[in-house]
């Protein structure tokens, strides 16, 4: 408590409680300014979990050691950028050993709330706490998802000295953003493979857990931490019926916005085009025209059989393929008699196939975007980009898939229609390499 008289930032004066009131993401800067002020006050806000000596027995590469002691030179504060595979959760472990606090992960997913889970007790030998799939399990060391941190940052915000975002790209998002400011927790780190967001939050990023603080890109981990890879694009013509359907949906598309005198060239301009078509029936129209084109590229038929030939190629390779749309994941299921996992799939199943994948018993899993993120998925060597979005995250989530270190050269094929605009969509994916 300070008194009224003085002013302390990112506060406003409580008459009622008597008391500055601020945002709980404000704590430690307030806190700090005090000291350095030397202003009397008293400090209630933290109710800390008592926390067990936590003593790991990880050996950090290089690397990873350098991104730990960046975030610690920063203040323990600030986001950490590294490719899928290259061992972030370990840089979190030894994170919470070096400070011995209590501490608390949230993560995007069910899925992995499970794997940090057992990794941590595993490292720790320690009960792990669990917020998350109906369960309230609080604990010195304590994961959650960002849905159930978001309902219970009131109750569980000020009981830990330290918050890790794992998939922390998600955390600028609406709603998500404010378990951030509930939290009083002085230290955070930020975990990701991709910094930047299409629709630019990121910028919140310093705001709500410290700036990028430290950052190494796949190229430079290949060979020695990962495995080298290569990437090989292979481009199909559509049949003469698809490529009649595409160009006739195109043109719908095409001639609704030279019409109304409207360009495209940002992710904005198109959110706006797309509110439009709520009062314009036009407008929906052409959109659907548009998504009907892009589905034709995406799915084109001539991709079954440059499919066929890759994996021909590849017979003893552990392989994954990847699908923008789950119609096109059952086809190939059926067509090639392979495993396939979407959304839709139980998760005991879909643990069951990739236990089966890992063990060797399967050596193929076709999948569209649930295993992009958020999901353990067992090394391979190849990956077959069969259809996707323009999307840079995906792109890198989907290559760090077959970058597991290993002595084999890894190879990420993409199978794009020609003539369409899945040319620049596979183009513009790719820009972060």
């Amino acid at each position: 408590m300070v008194r009224g008289d003085i002013r302390v930032p990112n506060t406003a004066w409580d008459s009622r409680s008597n008391a500055h009131r601020a945002m709980a993401i404000y704590y430690k800067d307030i806190l700090d300014y005090l000291e350095r002020s030397k202003i009397d006050f008293s400090d209630d806000v933290l109710e800390l979990i008592p926390a067990p000596l936590f003593k790991s027995s990880i050996k950090l590469r290089r690397y990873q050691q350098d991104a730990l002691d960046a975030w610690l030179m920063a203040g323990k504060r600030g986001v950490i950028v590294l490719p899928t595979g290259s061992g972030k959760t370990l840089i979190a472990l030894k994170a919470i050993s070096t400070l011995n606090l209590s501490a608390i992960v949230i993560v995007p997913t069910l899925d992995l709330i499970g794997q940090w889970r057992s990794r941590i007790s595993e490292e720790f030998d320690v009960e792990v706490g669990m917020y998350g799939g109906g369960e309230h399990i609080l604990q010195p060391i304590t994961v959650a998802t960002y849905d159930t941190a978001y309902i219970m940052a009131g109750e569980i915000g000020n009981r830990f000295s330290l918050v890790i975002f794992d998939e922390v790209h998600h955390l600028p998002s609406s709603g998500y953003a404010h378990i951030a400011e509930m939290f009083a927790s002085p230290y955070r780190m930020g975990l990701t493979a991709t910094y930047e967001r299409g629709d630019g939050l990121h910028s919140e990023l310093p705001r709500l857990v410290g700036g990028k603080v430290y950052e190494i890109d796949v190229d430079a981990l290949s060979g020695r931490y990962l495995s080298n890879y290569s990437l090989e694009r292979i481009t199909v013509d559509l049949t003469p019926e698809e490529e009649k359907l595409y160009e006739q949906n195109r043109d719908i598309f095409k001639t609704y916005l030279r019409n109304h005198h409207i360009i495209l060239k940002t992710p904005r301009d198109f959110q706006r085009f797309v509110m439009r078509t709520g009062r314009d029936r036009g407008a929906r129209e052409a959109l659907l025209a548009r998504n009907r084109a892009e589905k034709i590229a995406l799915n084109s038929s001539s991709k079954i059989a440059a499919l066929k030939k890759i994996l021909k190629r590849h017979s003893d390779d552990r392989t994954i393929i990847f699908t923008q749309h789950n119609s096109l994941v059952h086809l190939i299921s059926k067509k090639f008699l392979i495993p396939s996992i979407t959304y839709k799939t139980p998760l005991k199943e879909r643990g069951e196939i990739l236990e089966n994948f890992k063990r060797g018993r399967y050596r193929l899993i076709v999948t569209s975007k649930v295993l992009d993120e958020g999901v353990d998925v067992p090394e391979a060597s190849i990956g077959i980009i069969l259809s996707g979005s323009g999307s840079r995250r995906e792109f890198i989530q989907r290559l760090g898939r077959i970058l597991r270190p290993k002595r084999k050269a890894a190879i990420l094929y993409e199978i794009v229609s020609r003539k369409t605009t899945e040319v620049g969509t596979a183009r513009r994916r790719k820009e972060p390499l």
